[in-house]
Formats: C-alpha cells, structure tokens, sequence
C-alpha cells in the first residue's frame, strides 16, 4: 500500500499520526503498524529481506519528504540527488558517488528503474553477469529472517516469508542495487533474449535455481515452523491483452525451473507456494499447476480473459486465488465507494465458496486513491464475513 495511503489511513481512524516506513523503495510501499492492521483486520504477516531493492537496508531510519510534502522515513542509507529537471535520482547502496540507478520524475509518487545497459559483446557475454546480486544468505541474513518470522508468527496471523526470487523477475533484471550492473539488464534486450540467446538465459535460471534452494534449506533448518506460505517468484507472465511469451516457451524455459523449486518445497516442508503475475495469464494456469505452484496473485480481473466466475468455475479447488477482490486499475482508484463495495461483495461471493480465497487487491494500492475508497473496501470484506458467519 502506497505510504501516502497508509498515512491517510491513520488520520481516517484516529490512530496516532506518525510518520509511515517506506519498506519498498522503489514504488514507496508503507509498513502498516500493528494498531492500523488492527483497526483494518488485516489477518497476514510478511517478512522480507534485510536489504530492499537499490541495496537498501531496512534499518537506520529517517526522515525524508515527499513531492506532495508527505514526511515518510525511509532506510538510513537512502541517499538521493536532484538533476536539473528537478527530478530525484535515487542511487545503488545509497551512494552518491554512483550513476543513479532510479529516477522520481518531479511531482512523482514513485522510482522507475534507471536502465544502464553497458554495450554488448556477445563473445565476452558470461551467464555470471546476471549473478551479481544472488548470493547465499550469510548468518547475519538468517538471524534477522529468524527474528522477523518469529515476531510475526507471535501475532497469531498467517505468515508470509521470501528468501529469494529471479528467473526473470523484471524488477530485478535491471540491477537497481549494484553500481555497474553487467549482463543483459535492458527490459527490452532481456525479453528478446528469450528468443535470441534462449541457452545464455537457461543457464541463468539454473545458476539462480540452485541458489534459491541452498537459501531454502538454509531457511527451512531455521524457520520452518514459523512460515506459512512463501512468496517464489515475481515474475510477471501478462499484459492486459495476452502473454509476454507462448506457453511452449513457458513450458521450456521457465516450468523446469519452477517444478524444481516446488518440488523440493513440498517435500521438505509444509509451506505453500505463491506465485506472483500480473495481467492475462489464464493460459498460463494450468502450467502454473504443474510447476507446483499453489497459490495464484495478485488475480488481475481488469485483464483479458480474467473473469472471475470463469477462474473459480475452471480452476477453483485447484489453486488458491490471492487477490482479485477489487480492480485498482480503475475501480478502487478512481470508482465511487458505493461502486467498491459492489465489487468487493460481487468478487467475494464468486471466489469464496468452498475455500481457496484469500481477499486482496489486483496489486499494490496506488497513491492518491481516496481513503473513502479504502475504507469501503475494508468493510464490504468484513461484512460479508459477517454474512457468512449468519449463514453458517
């Protein structure tokens, strides 16, 4: 949730104001304290890496104010620059000294990746370049996972862990954390190269693969009983319209990947696999399926072929939907209250029956959507908790 909203939020309850922690830099996501998750029923703890995105560290934190003259705190190595167009350049590690690696156009809510694609030279082109940032979580790494899992397993809710991600996940593809950043880091170039360097990219799942699950085990031998669910991948599969690539693609390239980490998942502890892409992927959901998935997000309704009724009646029983329960597109963002309470009602009643619903938005809340909105969205869930509550 944008932390603009967040703060509004707060306001609209009579909680305490103070100032919302930007976990997610780069699209300015809040941290939503305890006494608001209480106030809005919120029933899901996430734990997240010690280091966010652009090599931030969540710790160390401080005041920094944004264009609509919103005070957040942000990690204490969060260092920017303004450019001539007044623009805020935001840099890897926080340091100055290095090109920006984000860029908040003036007036802006949010970072856009900052593409520093070196040249390529094919012959000198090493599966490793687009390494850099994966690596085996250190002790230090495991100690505050373990500490974060186990304050959140404490509050009785539904943990939520993440100890990794990749195979194409095109927020990362840039390497907004690293100073020079080498491989394949232009969106464009990264997407052609499915198709034009198909065995560069293999061997960059596999190498990325087999670190994601020396860092599972590594987390499974310390936490396994505290998490839940673990958030696998963030790769996004859709558009509004179609697919980034065919199903036979997926099949080769993406579903070997995907089916390994699953499998050692399900075998070796008793979490549940969420797979997170946004946009039309209904010919995708099937093949998510076989790759072990469990757990489909963020549920993009807005998109082709993404009818719910159509989702529950093909795939219900199947795979858990999370999310789905309001368009933020157009909705949420720009609807009446009246028309959210609609839709939160409608998409509840056609994905809740018979389980496998966890109620969300299609994605993050945007900023300067009405609090009137959100407030409405969380009372239509709850009243047709209560409903159902009646009815049993």
């Amino acid at each position: 949730m944008h932390a603009s909203c967040v703060a509004a939020l707060r306001e609209y309850y009579g909680l305490e104001r103070r100032m919302v922690k930007v976990f997610e830099p780069g699209q300015m996501l809040g941290w939503i304290d305890e006494d608001l998750k209480q106030a809005l029923g919120i029933d899901v703890e996430a734990i997240f890496p010690r280091k966010a995105n652009y090599g931030l560290i969540l710790e160390g934190w401080k005041p920094w104010r944004m264009y609509d003259g919103l005070e957040v705190l942000v990690p204490g190595n969060f260092h920017v620059t303004i450019d001539s167009n007044g623009d805020t350049l935001l840099h890897p590690d926080g340091d100055t000294s290095a090109a920006p690696s984000g860029r908040m156009p003036a007036g802006g809510y949010f970072f856009d990746a900052v593409i520093r694609q070196a040249p390529i030279d094919e012959s000198k082109l090493d599966p490793e370049d687009n390494l850099e940032e994966f690596s085996l979580l250190t002790e230090e790494d495991l100690t505050y996972l373990e500490r974060a899992a186990g304050e959140a397993a404490r509050t009785g809710r539904a943990v939520v862990g993440k100890f990794g991600a990749g195979f194409g996940d095109i927020a990362i593809v840039p390497g907004v954390g690293l100073k020079h950043p080498r491989g394949i880091r232009d969106v464009a170039e990264w997407y052609m190269s499915i198709r034009s360097r198909p065995e560069y990219i293999e061997e960059v799942f596999s190498r990325q693969c087999d670190i994601l699950i020396e860092n599972l085990r590594k987390a499974r031998d310390r936490m396994h009983h505290l998490i839940d669910v673990l958030y696998l991948c963030g790769t996004d599969f859709g558009t509004q319209r179609s697919t980034f690539c065919s199903a036979e693609t997926f099949r080769n390239l993406w579903l070997p990947y995907y089916k390994r980490v699953n499998d050692w998942v399900h075998r070796n502890t008793k979490w549940n696999t969420f797979k997170h892409s946004r946009g039309s992927v209904v010919k995708f959901i099937d093949l998510f399926l076989e790759a072990g998935f469990d757990i489909l997000n963020p549920v993009q309704v807005s998109a082709a072929g993404m009818d719910p009724e159509y989702l529950k009646g093909t795939f219900g029983g199947r795979i858990v939907f999370w999310g789905g329960g309001v368009d933020t597109q157009k909705t949420l963002a720009f609807g009446t209250a009246d028309a959210v309470r609609e839709q939160v009602l409608r998409h509840c009643e056609i994905f809740s029956p018979g389980g496998g619903y966890v109620f969300n938005t299609v994605h993050n809340v945007q900023a300067r959507t009405p609090v009137e909105n959100i407030v409405a969205m969380f009372d239509a869930v709850h009243e047709f908790q209560g409903r159902e509550a009646v009815s049993v």
